[in-house]
């Protein structure tokens, strides 16, 4: 953030000059923070947006005016438990937390294009889409060694210890998409307000899916035992619902985030000083030379 900053002030000092400005810039790097809300099998119905950290990286290149890519890398965490659920749910008392990481890229288009196709010449406010494909890790946790699971000391990750006797990976595949509005703050800066749903195609983002508890037996630990049935007391193998299986879990990222033009273009253009090639270059050069 300091660097992202420092960056920031000192290309703003240059950016006085007249010229400065006018070279063309088609990347943006941005950095971004908001919450990340969990939807699962331990978690009450709603649009309740829990206040969770969620923290973003990411690169955009403006193919068009109007269209651009974008790379991210998001780290987020996400919750959900028992404790506060309806009867017939708390008798399960069960909860997780995570830590996750994501990385995605999706294909954006703005409201409106930048005029003329000069990045500092894009409207003050813009509403954009955005859709894309992404992988991001699954890795849940819970606490034991207190009376219930929400009071524990010691952490314990459960992947793992397959508490329904399945094997499920840490990289899972996912679909970002969602809305945002950008405010320009300037020549090479904007601020962004985003929201973005990730459907998965995982139901153990919270480590619960199956409907029945599984047989203890057939679990691979007196740990996995313990952590796979935490009614009190447990009862027989079979009776009581665990979870469904019918809905994967999903989660949703809200960012407040920064974008900042970088000093080049990706694209020739021959108001940029970073191009490789400018045909426009070579025939005036050659004009000159041949008109002698």
């Amino acid at each position: 953030m300091v660097i992202f900053l420092s960056a920031a002030i000192s290309e703003s000092a240059y950016s006085q000059s007249f010229y400065a400005v006018r070279r063309e810039r088609n990347v943006i790097a941005s950095f971004g923070t908001g919450n990340a809300t969990y939807f699962g099998d331990l978690k009450n119905p709603g649009l309740k947006l829990d206040p969770k950290l969620n923290i973003n990286i990411g690169l955009q290149y403006f193919v068009t005016p109007r269209i651009s890519l974008r790379s991210e890398i998001n780290w987020f965490q996400l919750s959900g438990s028992d404790q506060y659920a309806n009867s017939d749910r708390s008798e399960r008392n069960l909860s997780f937390y995570s830590n996750n990481f994501e990385g995605n890229v999706a294909g954006l288009i703005h409201l409106f294009p930048n005029r003329g196709g000069r990045f500092y010449r894009r409207v003050g406010i813009n509403f954009y889409a955005f859709a894309g494909i992404g992988v991001f890790t699954v890795n849940p946790k819970t606490k034991i060694g207190g009376t219930t699971p929400y009071n524990g000391t010691q952490v314990v990750a459960l992947r793992p210890l397959e508490t329904e006797g399945v094997h499920y990976h840490e990289f899972q595949p996912c679909i970002p998409y969602g809305l945002g509005v950008k405010i320009k703050q300037g020549p090479y800066l904007n601020i962004c307000i985003e929201g973005g749903y990730r459907t998965t195609f995982t139901d153990y983002i919270d480590d619960v899916s199956s409907t029945r508890y599984p047989n203890p037996a057939t679990l691979k630990s007196p740990l996995s035992q313990e952590l796979s049935d935490r009614r009190t007391p447990p009862l027989s193998p079979g009776v009581g619902k665990r979870g469904d299986p019918k809905n994967n879990d999903s989660y949703f990222l809200l960012n407040i985030k920064f974008e900042y033009y970088l000093p080049y273009s990706l694209a020739t253009n021959r108001t940029s000083k970073f191009k490789i090639f400018n045909p426009r270059r070579k025939y005036n050069f050659n004009k000159r030379r041949y008109s002698r």
